[in-house]
C-alpha cells in the first residue's frame, strides 16, 4: 500500500507571521438574507460573520422546526443539513458520528456535554431539539471553548422567551410508517411551552414528552434493536427546560437556566442477527432482554452575567454544572465474564457511565483600541470533571474513579489592518491534571492491579487567520488553529492487562493535539450565495476508534483528515430558495508506526462523501414546503468487508397556517428506500449490528400559540 501523499505545510512559521494581534478563530458561514450583523456566540468574542476566518454554519430556528417535522432524531437534524457530519446510526449511542472526521465538542448554551474522562457516544442526546433556538457549528479543530473540539464545536442555544407577559405554545405530533400501521410502530410527541419577556424580566418553562415505537425498514421488516448500546426506537423520553433572565438596566443581564433530559428504552424487543453475505439485515422480535433497560439522564444548569459597558469593556461570565448518567444494556460478552461469579458465557452484566462536571467561563472584551481597529478578548476557563464506569449488575469497576481539573487562560483579538483586510490571532494556555485511583481490571483482563496516579497536561494552543474582501460581496479567508483533546481515558484504563502497570507510564493517555488549516471563499451577490473551502487537520499522535471483541477501544496513531466543501444557494424571489452542498473527506492513519500514512480510516472514524440539495418554498401566506435530497457516495476501505455501497434519500414537508394554529405533514425517506446504514456497512462487521435504515414514515403535527 502506498503512503499517503499531500501538499507540504509548515504551520508554525505561517502562524508567527500572522500573530500581529490576539485573535478569535471562530468563524462563520450563514445563509441569512437579513442585512443585520450576525455574530457567533461560540466565538467567545462575538466574531461577525463577514470577518470570520473559519467555516461556521448557523442553523436557525425555522430550519430546526422544518427538520423536526420530518424526524425528531437530533443527529438526523445535523446530518440532514451538514454533509460533513456522519449520517446518524438511529441509536442512543452516537459513537462514529464525526464532524470532518473528528469528534466535535457539543455545548448547550456554552456548557460542555462531552465528558473528557469517559466519552460515551451519548453526547448528542442530552436535549430535545424542540427546546432549541439555533445551533452554531464551528468546523475544524479549535481550542476557543477548551478541551474536546478536535473536529469542531456544536453549540446548541436554547429558546429565548418571546415578547409579552404570558405566551403559551402547544405542539402535538404522531409518526407512522407507511408499510404497516399499528400501535407498536407509532411515535407520539408533545411539547408545551410557557414564556414571557418584559423590559426587565423574562422567563421560559418548556416540557416535552416522546414515546417511540418499533422502527420498520424499507421492506417493512422490524429494524434490529441495539440492546447493549441503547436504542432510540422503542423508548420514552422527556425534557424539561426552565430559564429566567433579569436586566437591571440596558447594559446588564443575568440569567439562570436548567435542562433535564432523560431517555429510556421500553425493553420490548430482542435482536435477531443478520447476514452480511446474504445482505439480510438484523431484525427484532418481541421479548424482554435481560437486565435493566438502557437509559440516558442529563442535568445541565448554568448561571450567566453580562455587562456591555464595564469601564468601556464587555464582560461575559458563566458558572455551569452537568450531571450525567448513561446506562448501557446487559450483555454476556467475553469482556464481562468472570468464572468467580458465574460459569463462563452465562454472566449478563451492563456498564454504567457516571460523570459530574462544573466550571466557569469568563471573558472581557475591549473593542475600540487603535481608533476602533483592534478588538481584544481575554479571560479564563475552569473545569472539574469527575467520572467513572462501573458494572451495574455486579458492582465491579470497569473504569476507575477519575478526576480531571483544568485551568485555561486565553487571549484573542481581531485587527482591521486595512479596510479590506482583517487579521485574527490568539493563544490559549491549557493547564490540567488527571488523577486516577488505583483499581483492578475485570477478569477478562486478568484482574490486573493498576497503580493509580496523576497525569499533567500543559499545552499552549495557537490560532491565526486572515480575511480579505477585495471587492464588495466577495471574501477570501485562511486560518490555522490548534485543537486539544484527550483520548478516551476509559477505554484505555479498562483494557490494561500488564502486571505492574502504573497510570503515569501510559503513553496511550497522552493528549491529542490537532493542527488544522483551512482556506476558503464566500460570495454573496444578489440572490446567489457561494461558499467553498479546503481543509486539513493533522495529529501526530491521534486517536482511532476500533472494535475489539465487540468492545470499542482506542488506537493511538498518526492521523490526517483532508477534504473540501462547497455550497451554492439561490433565492429566486422572496418565496423560493434552493441550495446544494457537497463535502469530500479523506482520512488516513499510520498503521505500522513507520511515519507514513498508509491506511484508510474506516466508517467508524470518517464520514462518507455526501451531497445534500434542498428547496424551500412559500406558495402562499399560509402554505410552505420543503423538499430535500441527499446522496452518500459509495466508498471502499482497506477491509473489503467494510465496502460501502452508497444510497440516496429524499424527504418532504408541508406546513399550513390555519385560522388558529398550524398543521404540518412530513415524509421521511419519501421513496421508501431499503438500505443498510453507513455505520453498519463501513464501521463494524457484526451480524447483530447489521442495521437497515428506517423506511418511509409520515408525521402529522399541529401547533398552537396563544
Amino acid at each position: 500500500m502506498q503512503p499517503y501523499q499531500s501538499l507540504p505545510f509548515q504551520p508554525r512559521p505561517l502562524l508567527a507571521a500572522l500573530l500581529l494581534a490576539l485573535a478569535a478563530p471562530v468563524h462563520a458561514q450563514q445563509a441569512d438574507t437579513a442585512d443585520a450583523v450576525v455574530v457567533i456566540a461560540a466565538s467567545r468574542s462575538n466574531v461577525e460573520v463577514e470577518k470570520a476566518p473559519q467555516t461556521v454554519v448557523v442553523i436557525k430556528k425555522e430550519d430546526i422546526e422544518r427538520q423536526l417535522s420530518i424526524t425528531t432524531n437530533s443527529s438526523d437534524v445535523l446530518s440532514n443539513i451538514l454533509p460533513s457530519y456522519t449520517p446518524n446510526r438511529g441509536k442512543m449511542n452516537g459513537s462514529g458520528e464525526t464532524l470532518r472526521g473528528r469528534t466535535p465538542l457539543i455545548l448547550i448554551d456554552g456548557v460542555p456535554q462531552s465528558n473528557p474522562v469517559r466519552p460515551t457516544g451519548r453526547e448528542a442526546h442530552t436535549i430535545d431539539y424542540s427546546m432549541v433556538e439555533r445551533i452554531e457549528i464551528v468546523q475544524g479543530p479549535n481550542a476557543v471553548n477548551g478541551l474536546g473540539a478536535t473536529g469542531g464545536t456544536i453549540n446548541i442555544i436554547t429558546r429565548r422567551p418571546q415578547k409579552g407577559s404570558l405566551n403559551q405554545h402547544v405542539d402535538v405530533q404522531v409518526t407512522a410508517p407507511t408499510s404497516d400501521v399499528n400501535g407498536d410502530v407509532l411515535n407520539y410527541k408533545t411539547t408545551y411551552r410557557l414564556d414571557g419577556r418584559g423590559d426587565k424580566l423574562e422567563y421560559l418553562i418548556s416540557a416535552g414528552y416522546e414515546d417511540q415505537g418499533l422502527y420498520l425498514d424499507g421492506a417493512g421488516r422490524p429494524i434490529g434493536v441495539d440492546i447493549t448500546q441503547g436504542d432510540l426506537m422503542d423508548s420514552r423520553s422527556y425534557d424539561v427546560l426552565a430559564k429566567i433572565g433579569y436586566r437591571p438596566d440596558d447594559r446588564q443581564r443575568l440569567q439562570f437556566s436548567v435542562n433535564h433530559y432523560r431517555i429510556k428504552s421500553k425493553a420490548s424487543y430482542l435482536a435477531v442477527a443478520g447476514n452480511r453475505t446474504l445482505g439480510t439485515p438484523s431484525t427484532s422480535i418481541e421479548g424482554t432482554p435481560p437486565g435493566t433497560p438502557a437509559w440516558n439522564d442529563a442535568w445541565t444548569s448554568s448561571a450567566s452575567y453580562s455587562h456591555t459597558d464595564l469601564y468601556g469593556m464587555e464582560l461575559v461570565a458563566m458558572l455551569f454544572s452537568q450531571e450525567f448518567v448513561g446506562l448501557f444494556g446487559a450483555d454476556n460478552s467475553a469482556t464481562f465474564q468472570d468464572v468467580a461469579i458465574a460459569p463462563r458465557g452465562t454472566l449478563y452484566d451492563q456498564s454504567r457511565a457516571v460523570a459530574s462536571k462544573y466550571g466557569s467561563k469568563v471573558g472581557l472584551t475591549k473593542s475600540d483600541l487603535f481608533d476602533g481597529r483592534l478588538k481584544v478578548t481575554a479571560g479564563f476557563d475552569t473545569l472539574v470533571d469527575e467520572g467513572k464506569q462501573d458494572m451495574y449488575g455486579t458492582g465491579r469497576t470497569f473504569v476507575p474513579e477519575s478526576k480531571y481539573k483544568n485551568l485555561s487562560l486565553f487571549a484573542q483579538g481581531e485587527y482591521k489592518l486595512l479596510d479590506t483586510v482583517t487579521l485574527h490571532a490568539g493563544a490559549r494556555r491549557e493547564k490540567a491534571d488527571l488523577k486516577v485511583d488505583s483499581y483492578r481490571t475485570l477478569a477478562a483482563y486478568n484482574n490486573t492491579f493498576v497503580q493509580g496516579g496523576k497525569l499533567e497536561f500543559n499545552e499552549t494552543l495557537l490560532n491565526a487567520g486572515i480575511v480579505v474582501t477585495p471587492v464588495q460581496d466577495v471574501t477570501f479567508y485562511a486560518n490555522y488553529s490548534e485543537g486539544f483533546g484527550l483520548p478516551d481515558i476509559g477505554r484505555t484504563l479498562r483494557s490494561i492487562n500488564t502486571p505492574g502497570q502504573s497510570i503515569g507510564s501510559l503513553r496511550a493517555l497522552e493528549s491529542i493535539l490537532t493542527d488544522g488549516v483551512e482556506v476558503g471563499t464566500r460570495v454573496k451577490k444578489g440572490g446567489w450565495e457561494f461558499d467553498a473551502s479546503y481543509y486539513r487537520s493533522d495529529s501526530d499522535f491521534g486517536a482511532r476508534v476500533v472494535s475489539v471483541n465487540g468492545v470499542f477501544a482506542m488506537a493511538r496513531e498518526k492521523t490526517r483528515l483532508e477534504g473540501y466543501e462547497a455550497s451554492l444557494a439561490h433565492r429566486f424571489n422572496a418565496a423560493h430558495r434552493a441550495s446544494v452542498a457537497y463535502a469530500y473527506t479523506k482520512g488516513r492513519y499510520d498503521s505500522n508506526n513507520d511515519g507514513s500514512l498508509d491506511a484508510k480510516l474506516d466508517g467508524l472514524n470518517v464520514a462518507p462523501n455526501r451531497v445534500i440539495a434542498s428547496w424551500n418554498a412559500s406558495w402562499t401566506d399560509r402554505l410552505s414546503s420543503l423538499v430535500q435530497v441527499q446522496h452518500a457516495f459509495s466508498q471502499t476501505f482497506d477491509d473489503p468487508a467494510k465496502e460501502f455501497s452508497g444510497y440516496s434519500l429524499a424527504d418532504a414537508a408541508l406546513n399550513y397556517k390555519l385560522a388558529k394554529g398550524e398543521v404540518r405533514l412530513g415524509v421521511a425517506n419519501l421513496f421508501d428506500k431499503d438500505y443498510i446504514t453507513y455505520y453498519s456497512q463501513s464501521a463494524l462487521v457484526e451480524p447483530a449490528r447489521y442495521f437497515a435504515g428506517r423506511g418511509r414514515t409520515v408525521t402529522l403535527g399541529y401547533s398552537l400559540g396563544f
